[in-house]
């Protein structure tokens, strides 16, 4: 029998992820990847949270094991409200719960508000996470360019007139993944005013905004939200641990209790241990000073990749200047498929993400690739980037 044929229709275009096929490279020791979007495993909190683990389960362990609330654990749903608040996110008509990871809320979202057909405006390039939640949903993706200071919104504009169907802006505005591109506040303003104008809602999914080591920061979207329209998306994956699967959703209240039935469907609630064990760090320990250890390294990280490349790379090689998060992205002249390059980088031991894994028509040709630089120590970089090097310089030269 052909199962595959009776896939059901929401499922039978989709692929893997590209970027999580390429986890399995990491069990050759040999490869040095810049292709994972992992934080670095070591600036987790291990024996923090070994502690607060054996202190749960021996005086709390009723409570964690058992089945929870679906909002989520309410002593950590409180905290994360507060601190959203203190940065000017969530008003009267919002609520906020926690979800299992950030991918899940945006899977929530898209679940919640996408039919069919529905447009759904994205980022090119853009996290395939997100692509696929609307994909999953049989959403028209339409792609906007990002440019130096964010998404294009002339473009923008431009589809959302060409287009009668469009519902959903996606946008990763700080630090955005593949990218490492801030978009300008002037921008910001002109995506809600736009959002307004054409009657869309607008996913802010802001993983990395607390990963901040150079410039300025910027305010979100949805601090800025006054209609509602913004659906804000964070994480504990990349300030606190990605296995935790943790991450948080703050959105218009009818909207929500869409995303609470829908959440009740896929996994009931949000694992409880994880939760009150990331209750019990930010409550302990300093989840500031925490983060700002992380961006040290981080900061330390880029500058050191950006370096190697600017050295190693053939000139003709450009590459973006992020001031947070965990990626960079570097563009070939045209007419070069990054593809093919990276098999030609893993004989060398290296690995990146081609840039065609990061659009909408993952199948077409990018002169494009995203580069990690927070999961590889300091030595691996200098290596890593000076084997891509020497690969780019027999492509190009």
């Amino acid at each position: 029998m052909d199962i595959s044929a009776k896939f059901s229709d929401k499922v039978k275009h989709l692929e893997a992820s590209a970027i999580r096929e390429t986890f399995k490279l990491l069990a050759d020791p040999s490869i040095i990847s810049f292709a994972g979007g992992a934080p670095d495993p070591d600036l987790f909190p291990t024996e923090e949270l070994a502690e607060i683990a054996k202190d749960i389960l021996q005086n709390e362990g009723k409570t964690a094991l058992q089945y929870g609330v679906t909002e989520g654990y309410v002593p950590l749903r409180n905290w994360v409200k507060e601190r959203l608040k203190s940065q000017g996110i969530g008003g009267e008509n919002d609520e906020t719960i926690i979800v299992s990871g950030g991918q899940q809320g945006i899977d929530l979202a898209a679940k919640s508000l996408l039919n069919a057909g529905d447009g759904v405006i994205c980022e090119q390039p853009s996290f395939i996470g997100g692509l696929n939640a609307y994909r999953s949903n049989n959403a028209e993706l339409y792609g906007v360019p990002v440019l130096s200071d964010g998404i294009d919104t002339d473009r923008l504009e431009e589809i959302c007139k060409e287009h009668s169907n469009i519902k959903v802006l996606y946008t990763i505005a700080t630090f955005q993944n593949p990218s490492g591109i801030t978009m300008s506040l002037e921008k910001r303003k002109k995506v809600l005013e736009l959002a307004s104008k054409y009657d869309f809602i607008i996913f802010e999914d802001n993983p990395y905004g607390d990963l901040r080591f150079a410039g300025e920061d910027v305010p979100t979207l949805k601090s800025m939200d006054k209609d509602g329209r913004v659906v804000y998306l964070g994480s504990f994956s990349k300030i606190l641990s990605p296995g935790l699967r943790l991450g948080y959703t703050c959105a218009d209240k009818a909207l929500m209790e869409r995303m609470i039935i829908c959440k009740q469907v896929a996994d009931v609630h949000t694992n409880v241990l994880s939760q009150m064990s990331a209750y019990n760090f930010v409550t302990k320990y300093s989840l500031d000073e925490h983060i700002e250890k992380l961006r040290q390294c981080y900061g330390r990280k880029c500058r050191l990749m950006i370096d190697c490349i600017e050295e190693y790379f053939p000139k003709c090689v450009t590459h973006t200047n992020p001031e947070g998060g965990l990626f960079l992205f570097c563009t070939m002249p045209e007419g070069y498929d990054t593809k093919e390059i990276m098999k030609k980088a893993i004989e060398r031991k290296v690995a990146f993400v081609p840039g065609s894994n990061t659009m909408i028509d993952d199948k077409a040709v990018s002169n494009s690739f995203r580069l990690n630089y927070s999961a590889s120590n300091e030595e691996n970089i200098k290596v890593g980037i000076k084997a891509l090097g020497e690969v780019l310089h027999e492509i190009v030269d």
